[in-house]
């Protein structure tokens, strides 16, 4: 695979069918800070890190299928999605975001308060697996969340679905990026990669093995971005 595939997020088969998607499906419909933000994104030397905009219209549909209220977000950067979400909530939804870089997060809270939605938002600045330890040490909140997204550390996803199985109620919704890798999880291992280019994608190998023989899950693994999987929490 060459290099270059490996600087943007995008499975499709050509640049022109990605384009057109954008162009007639996505953009248009766009909320205006959420492409002001996107635009911001694009000058950060992690821009890849951003959520693809035809993801966040995804996530955003589907967060009001659901009629989600509460849900949680794990790995935020400059808030695409965390804003995509905000903005599909109803006024009293709530979201817990989980980031341990408040700088990333504060470039899109600009966005976010210009939108209107920053009281939805409860931003915590820390590593994932604490906190969710904490909320389920406290017992509160176990079962009560409609919806979860993670796109954070991708080693850590299999803690992640642990907890967030309890956290997420039965019929919720997780949701895991980059589950594709680029497409390298189809690809052979090759040396020529980074090596934690090589050490995700091997993860990602067993992980999705790992999701698709889960059996206190629904799963649908989708070709968005570079992978999005989603899980339908049954028990």
């Amino acid at each position: 695979m060459a290099n270059k595939k490996l600087e943007r997020k995008n499975l499709l088969c050509t640049d022109a069918l990605h384009e057109y998607i954008l162009e007639t499906n996505v953009y248009p419909r766009e909320h205006e800070q959420l492409k002001a933000l996107r635009e911001a994104t694009q000058n950060h030397p992690l821009s890849i890190m951003g959520t693809p905009p035809e993801e966040g219209q995804l996530l955003m549909l589907l967060v009001k299928i659901m009629n989600a209220k509460k849900t949680i977000e794990i790995g935020v950067f400059t808030g695409y999605s965390l804003l995509c979400t905000a903005l599909a909530l109803p006024g009293d939804g709530k979201i817990i975001a989980i980031d341990p870089d408040r700088e990333n997060y504060e470039i899109g809270l600009q966005y976010i308060q210009k939108a209107g939605v920053e009281n939805k938002i409860n931003f915590i600045q820390s590593e994932a697996l604490p906190v969710l330890d904490r909320i389920l040490q406290e017992g509160k909140e176990e079962g009560s969340f409609d919806f979860a997204f993670v796109d954070a550390d991708k080693t850590n996803y299999g803690e992640y679905h642990e907890r967030l199985l309890k956290l997420v109620k039965v019929g919720g919704i997780i949701g895991y990026d980059n589950t594709l890798w680029f497409g390298l999880v189809a690809a052979l291992e090759d040396p020529d990669h980074h090596e934690i280019l090589r050490e995700i994608r091997n993860f990602f190998v067993k992980f999705n093995k790992f999701l698709a023989s889960d059996s206190r899950i629904e799963v649908s693994q989708i070709c968005i971005g570079d992978g999005l999987t989603l899980c339908r929490r049954l028990s």
